[in-house]
């Protein structure tokens, strides 16, 4: 099927101009720049001056995914509850499990998947709190034809590399739905950035990507979003992990660190405007975003993306039911070499003593 295209200077204007937003982010591949608190040391009494500072390490990466753990250092919240955090990002979740399985990170926030993966190891790690919900969308180029996920047999669509979150579920729940497999498409896998570059451009006809970045594409170029699996099958895509290690040394650090991401994801929930102003930096440098329209502002884009996101702090039954389904999918797909447990790798202890 012929496609069209857009006239050449609309797309080369189109092209520059998400060229420069990707350029304003503050890439994941990069981590957090030091000035806004990616690699800093932040502490203080907390609320309740008889408590004990203490030090802990939290791992995350630079998206949308982990805005509660980026959050509650930039809202001051590890500090309220005493704790004394150095807020560590990394360039992928497998780099950021490694470093906690190696002792130099104590927590984090990342895909449960990493952590179906290193216990199929025999690594010692625990899933201790929730974190996200599932956010991955398909954008498509207006000038492509496609409509639904049907309409993907044949095409190309750019999506992350194989094994992760995004490709598990991808192929065991969006294309499975819609009577696909992942061979009746032309797949290119890229990082979401790269992605939505090569979608821009008219090397891919769709991109199945996270937040910001759908947003941020959407603002900028010639695509519509066509599908979000949140909304077709939501499940827990990030969760907060830590080691046996820790656990055993220092709960109570642990546990402190929880209630501090419980309260930003309550901010996240209920005033997303006051987050945005908090983790915009992060993002976006500058005040505004370059769009084909104009300016936005840039903390108007950053709270559309926390809106159109669901975070949760607890795990609760119907959660762990669709991580196993998500556990049982990577034996499908080949991503592990034996059955995982999920209920072996969850410690739901300071869940449980909230709702007492």
């Amino acid at each position: 099927m012929m496609k069209r295209h857009f006239a050449g200077k609309y797309k080369v204007r189109t092209l520059a101009i998400f060229a420069l937003a990707v350029l304003m982010i503050v890439a994941t591949a990069c981590g957090a720049k030091p000035e806004a608190g990616g690699d800093n040391t932040q502490g203080g009494t907390g609320g309740d001056a008889k408590k004990e500072t203490k030090a802990l390490t939290v791992g995350y990466l630079n998206v949308m995914d982990d805005a509660q753990a980026m959050l509650a250092y930039d809202a001051k919240l590890y500090e309220k509850y005493g704790l004394q955090v150095k807020l560590q990002a990394f360039e992928s979740g497998t780099d950021l499990i490694k470093a906690m399985v190696g002792g130099q990170v104590d927590a984090g926030v990342l895909g449960f998947t990493n952590a179906v993966t290193w216990a199929s190891k025999g690594a010692g790690l625990k899933v201790v709190a929730g974190a996200q919900m599932g956010f991955h969308s398909i954008l498509v180029r207006n000038d492509s034809g496609i409509k639904t996920v049907e309409d993907l047999k044949g095409r190309k669509l750019a999506s992350q590399k194989q094994g992760s979150t995004a490709d598990i579920v991808l192929n065991g729940v969006t294309l499975a739905q819609a009577k696909l497999t992942n061979k009746d498409l032309q797949m290119v896998y890229a990082e979401p950035a790269q992605a939505i570059q090569s979608l821009a451009g008219g090397a891919v006809d769709a991109a199945f990507v996270f937040e910001p970045y759908s947003r941020m594409a959407q603002l900028t170029s010639p695509v519509t979003q066509i599908y979000e699996i949140g909304k077709v099958w939501p499940f827990p895509c990030m969760v907060v992990i830590t080691t046996d290690d820790q656990l055993k040394k220092d709960r109570d650090a642990v546990n402190r660190m929880l209630d501090a991401q419980k309260e930003a994801i309550e901010m996240l929930q209920k005033d997303p405007q006051k987050a945005a102003d908090f983790i915009t930096k992060r993002f976006i440098e500058g005040d505004s975003f370059k769009t084909a329209k104009g300016d936005v502002k840039a903390t108007t884009v950053i709270k559309e993306s926390i809106e159109s996101q669901t975070f949760n702090w607890d795990i609760t039954p119907d959660h762990i039911k669709t991580m196993q389904q998500i556990a049982d999918l990577m034996i499908d797909q080949k991503a592990l070499d034996k059955p995982v447990k999920v209920e072996d790798i969850l410690d739901l202890s300071w869940q449980q003593q909230l709702k007492k």
